[in-house]
């Protein structure tokens, strides 16, 4: 490509963060796309501690100065979710391009508002729900399409939250209280979902048990015990579009055995995917390991996933995922396409989450707004 996309980062820690740890790795994975230009942050002096710890070229005294700025192009939302309709809506009405990190709002109500927004502003809006762009996702997508299983019979879905454990970093505590938006489901659930639908097909209608069984979680860095005013478990069973049934479930904390492990069952064999190593075991980030099996054969072989799917991407984890939304949003800038997730994507997304709390709060079979 020959054009570059000048880039403001929102939200980047130079201690911590998803920010550092995948934004930046992943857009300098496309430096021949993506430039870098600047990055703000909640002040001036926190901006440019950032800027200097990772070589940012400028430091904006406040989120409007990027977002106004004529050397930027893409805004980055890469703040705590609460802060997430403020930064999007104002870069859109300055007509920027934005690629919002996942959960698009706190709660159905804002991300419907900020889809709206984007269908009448100039710029591009992409929701970073990465896992539809994971390199085994999307093979594993192309299997069931092309009919390797057969018809879809079924599928069951074991995840972990494991920041809704027994611990959890002081980064990370606010999601401990469920009205940041920032909960298991809506972040765990909510990739894990993403990839699923975008697999097997859209959801229907749901049945769910949210609980929680914690009431206390520790601060890592200082051993203080906080109040857990979230949930840490999520029960879901699902009837597809298809007339096919999910069932889901997701668990707080990193419990032993498989923390991850979706099997899809259809007429003519089975798929069975894992994260393999014990970093950050959840569908948005971690590499995965695809098995199968077809009728009349025992038990389960591995298969290797073309290279072709790896955007060149192998040696970007955990920004890998991210770079290949990254590189989705990019191809649409130029072509003109609708190929990333985008806020109408996450609406429909959030719109399942509503309904699976809504299920869990009535205890009712609930269908899909």
């Amino acid at each position: 490509m020959s054009k570059r996309f000048r880039v403001g980062i929102v939200g980047v820690s130079p201690d911590r963060g998803w920010g550092a740890t995948a934004h930046l790795p992943a857009l300098r994975a496309l430096s021949d796309v993506f430039e870098i230009a600047g990055v703000a942050n909640t002040s001036l002096a926190s901006a440019q501690a950032a800027a200097a710890a990772f070589d940012i070229p400028r430091a904006f005294e406040s989120v409007a100065a990027l977002v106004e700025s004529p050397d930027i192009d893409v805004v980055v939302v890469a703040v705590k979710v609460p802060y997430h309709k403020e930064v999007v809506t104002a870069a859109l009405k300055a007509g920027k391009h934005v690629y919002c990190e996942w959960p698009l709002g706190n709660g159905l109500a804002e991300a419907v508002e900020m889809a709206a927004l984007a269908r009448q502003s100039k710029g591009r809006a992409v929701v970073g729900t990465q896992a539809v762009a994971s390199p085994e996702v999307a093979y594993v997508r192309k299997l069931v399409a092309d009919g390797f299983l057969g018809e879809v019979i079924s599928s069951t879905y074991l995840g972990c939250g494991f920041t809704w454990g027994d611990e959890v970093t002081r980064g990370d505590s606010y999601a401990m209280d469920a009205r940041t938006g920032a909960t298991m489901l809506a972040i765990i659930g909510g990739h894990a979902l993403a990839a699923v639908q975008s697999v097997i097909g859209a959801v229907d209608e749901v049945s769910s048990v949210v609980s929680q069984r914690r009431r206390t979680v520790r601060i890592v860095e200082t051993g203080e015990s906080i109040p857990m005013q979230t949930h840490d478990h999520v029960m879901l069973n699902a009837v597809l579009k298809s007339g096919a049934p999910l069932s889901l479930e997701l668990r707080g904390g990193m419990p032993r055995g498989e923390r991850l492990l979706w099997e899809i069952n259809g007429t003519q064999g089975d798929l069975r995917i894992t994260a393999p190593n014990a970093f950050a075991p959840v569908i948005n980030i971690a590499p995965l390991r695809v098995e199968a099996g077809k009728k009349g054969e025992e038990g389960y072989r591995e298969l290797d996933v073309p290279k072709s799917y790896y955007y060149g991407f192998e040696d970007t984890t955990p920004a890998r995922n991210v770079a290949a939304v990254y590189r989705q949003m990019a191809d649409d800038l130029v072509n003109e396409t609708h190929t990333a997730p985008d806020f109408d994507d996450a609406v429909a997304l959030h719109k399942v989450i509503d309904a699976i709390e809504r299920s869990n709060q009535s205890g009712a079979r609930t269908r899909i707004a």
